[in-house]
């Protein structure tokens, strides 16, 4: 009954989602770059995915084509089975090992095949999470309604079929304790976490929450530590709160109740979360300390769940080690914004710092897309950023490797956002299985190149354009060390542009904070050189 109930819900969110399309989207249409996908199918997303022995499996193959798709997968893991009609691989597998995984899909147009390895060990999040979170757009006003509508913008819009899995919600779920676990309750904005997640799990996607350390979190509403073993809060029972349970801004500051307790709750409310399926948490405090870090980690564990774990916010490269034994994910930023200052400062201005510790199941975190309609509250608006710096945007994000969120009102995207959301080949880039972060290898206050090196041994180059008019832009392959003839591909547009000679450049015209994202195949083949040194210089 409870999932009859959601669906209708969910099948009533077209009115509320026509209403909130007060601002008509600007006409970007000229700018898209992506093709459309063919109805012939084709497998997207990561070529590896990590989890644990004996936790629950869930992995949707992100496909586009037309329906309806047969799937069918040679070589999974015991334990491990597919829906030949979802594309949906569940179950549990408990035995390590790399197991290398042949999937197929198949409609009345042609069949496509890809390798995909299942590492079934310590580490999850082999490649960087890709999904949405609220905060971004609907601020501490998220409800459940508003989660459900952007989960069904996710299978509809076709965002999935690229690879886009989680929909977490950010700070404004959070009632009072109670529960068999005294863990933290769901306000009345969320009536029912558990079908909420069953629902998400059923198509395939996953399900993130939020929390923090401190007595309360930034929005207002009780946290994972408490002043008394009781797990009671003394501005609850005072009446300084709201009918959601969030504290009275009016009556007391906030930042009053940025304090740690000392009683933590991290296992009564992993417990909780765990039963109602969650898969990511998003743990927010500043400044982050090892302590507290690693409370919430074993608590995770101990549930035997697989949870990503990420850290916000602005954590320090001096805590690295430490993130990268207990975290997931981990901000190296404090909030962006939409505008080219803000992304562009947090994109080029600090990322550098983290590539030492960034590799498969660590994942230093630049914040959620701010493209689409975007808002921190009730009232959103279509972002301030220009087309070609949301080009820069998603480039930038996929050479760098960092998590993506989408930020947006998925429900109320226009085509261009959709565009820049699902391209395959730029997605491609940013799940590659290597992980590592692109260099940046040119550049100065007008522009900057990065050099990201690929699995299969192809190079992927973004040539950024940083200043406020078109700037010429290329590079020479021996320069950036490949040798012999070299295709250059143009990810955006999924087209082939250019054969250039190892020491021949190649250049093109880069809008102002606008980029130009390739990939340089076949880059470096591992062949035995043979013959004088001198052709190879």
């Amino acid at each position: 009954m409870k999932k009859l109930i959601l669906l209708l819900a969910l099948a009533a969110l077209s009115l509320p989602a026509a209403l909130r399309a007060q601002e008509p989207a600007p006409d970007n249409s000229r700018y898209i770059l992506t093709p459309a996908a063919p109805v012939t199918p084709r497998i997207n997303g990561p070529k590896i995915y990590g989890a644990r022995p004996g936790a629950d499996f869930l992995y949707r193959i992100p496909t586009t084509g037309e329906r309806p798709i047969a799937f069918s997968a040679k070589g999974l893991p015991k334990g491990l089975k597919l829906d030949k009609e979802t594309g949906i691989i569940r179950g549990t597998s408990k035995k390590r090992g790399t197991y290398k995984v042949t999937l197929r899909a198949e409609n009345r147009h042609g069949r496509c095949e890809r390798e995909f390895r299942i590492v079934i060990g310590d580490k999850i999040a082999l490649t960087p999470p890709m999904g949405w979170n609220s905060w971004n757009c609907w601020g501490n006003s998220v409800s459940q309604e508003k989660v459900m509508s952007s989960a069904k913008a996710m299978l509809e819009k076709g965002l999935a079929d690229y690879g886009w899995t989680y929909i977490n919600i950010d700070d404004g779920w959070q009632g009072l304790r109670g529960g068999k676990y005294k863990g933290i309750q769901p306000n009345s904005k969320f009536p029912d976490m558990k079908a909420l997640g069953d629902f998400l799990h059923e198509n395939g996607l996953k399900f993130g929450i939020y929390s923090g350390p401190w007595v309360a979190t930034y929005a207002g509403h009780i946290g994972s530590s408490c002043e008394n073993p009781e797990g009671t809060y003394w501005w609850i029972e005072k009446g300084i709160v709201d009918s959601v349970w969030k504290l009275d801004r009016s009556k007391l500051k906030r930042d009053s109740l940025w304090y740690f307790g000392a009683y933590s709750f991290a296992r009564n409310d992993a417990k909780q979360w765990a039963e109602w399926g969650v898969d990511y948490l998003k743990y927010d405090w500043n400044v982050n300390d090892p302590w507290w870090l690693r409370d919430m980690a074993d608590a995770l564990h101990a549930t035997g769940r697989d949870i990503v774990y990420s850290i916000s916010n602005h954590s320090r490269v001096t805590l690295g080690p430490v993130l990268q034994e207990v975290a997931e994910c981990w901000r190296t930023t404090g909030d962006i914004r939409d505008t080219w200052k803000s992304m562009s400062s947090i994109g080029f201005g600090g990322q550098d710092l983290w590539a030492g510790y960034r590799r498969p199941g660590n994942w230093p975190d630049a914040d959620m897309l701010v493209v689409g309609k975007v808002g921190w509250g009730p009232k959103t608006h279509w972002t301030q950023l220009t087309p070609d710096e949301q080009y820069t945007h998603i480039s930038l994000w996929s050479v760098l490797a960092s998590p993506m969120l989408i930020g947006c009102d998925m429900a109320d995207m226009d085509d261009f956002t959709v565009s820049l959301l699902c391209n395959s080949e730029v997605l491609d880039v940013h799940q590659d299985a290597l992980g590592l972060q692109g260099a940046r290898m040119y550049g100065d206050a007008t522009y900057a190149t990065y050099v990201k090196p690929l699995e299969d041994g192809s190079i992927a180059v973004a040539m950024f354009n940083l200043s406020e008019e078109p700037k010429q832009i290329g590079f020479i392959p021996y320069s950036i060390g490949l040798y012999g003839t070299q295709t250059i591909r143009d990810l955006w547009r999924q087209q082939d542009v250019a054969k250039v000679g190892q020491k021949e450049r190649w250049e093109t015209e880069v809008a102002p904070h606008g980029v130009c994202f390739v990939r340089v195949y076949p880059g470096n083949t591992g062949e035995k050189l043979a013959g004088f040194a001198g052709r190879y210089q």
